[in-house]
């Protein structure tokens, strides 16, 4: 039917899923089933989707500039690229494996649900709206939050970071207040307006050349060769 505009399957178990005839669907509902994929590149009008609890390692969403909410929890996934979805309000990717996630694109995101996954670093002070930030249970050197908007987080789970045992300083817009706001932390984290670089960057302060030497170890001018720059 390609005049279909929502589809839902939620727990049924299915383990294949073809919507690309449906080019007028805004609503797609998938979750608890066993997909190990799931394709939406003909969906350009998609503003809904929810495809938590499967089998994907892989989800591109491209092609789907509409989505206001996305949640794909519990999955596989390794990378998400949500350059092109400006329009994202509410986004949970919780309990998958990415390290790495852009959001400076998502200025409008409201809510954000990013526990449980290998993320080292995490920047949202370009999301200017957000009211709810849950990270908690990844790897987090660095966190910074200062978005000009920290106070419109006021409920008590609004910001949780518990589980980041490589995270001690967090950016904020005003220390007081998030001290004053913000519990759901470990007993190593703290709240600053400008947080030192963190302990895992290189530091290239100083740094002086003592000499240049072959690979045997002998110092030479020769260029025609591997080097060794020795500081």
């Amino acid at each position: 039917n390609t005049a279909l505009t929502s589809l839902v399957f939620i727990g049924n178990q299915i383990t294949s899923l073809d919507v690309s005839n449906n080019i007028l669907l805004n609503q797609l509902e998938c979750g608890e089933n066993q997909l190990p994929s799931l394709d939406i590149s003909n969906n350009p009008a998609l503003v809904t989707l929810n495809c938590s609890s499967n089998q994907l390692t892989s989800l591109d969403v491209s092609n789907n500039p509409a989505l206001t909410s996305l949640g794909c929890s519990t999955n596989q996934l390794t990378s998400l690229d949500l350059s092109n979805n400006t329009s994202l309000y509410a986004l949970g990717f919780d309990n998958n494996e990415l390290t790495y996630l852009d959001l400076s694109s998502n200025v409008g995101l409201y809510e954000i649900d990013c526990g449980g996954n290998q993320l080292t670093s995490l920047n949202v002070s370009n999301n200017i709206v957000l009211e709810h930030l849950m990270c908690d249970s990844n790897q987090l050197t660095t966190l910074d939050v200062r978005n000009g908007n920290n106070t419109s987080m006021t409920q008590y789970d609004a910001m949780n970071t518990l589980g980041n045992p490589n995270l001690t300083c967090i950016n904020v817009d005003d220390t007081a207040w998030s001290a004053a706001n913000w519990t759901m932390i470990d007993p190593q984290h703290y709240f600053s307006n400008n947080c030192p670089p963190s302990a895992i960057q290189e530091q290239t302060t100083n740094k002086e050349l003592l000499k240049v030497t072959d690979l045997l170890g002998r110092e030479t001018k020769q260029t025609n060769q591997p080097l060794l720059y020795i500081y």
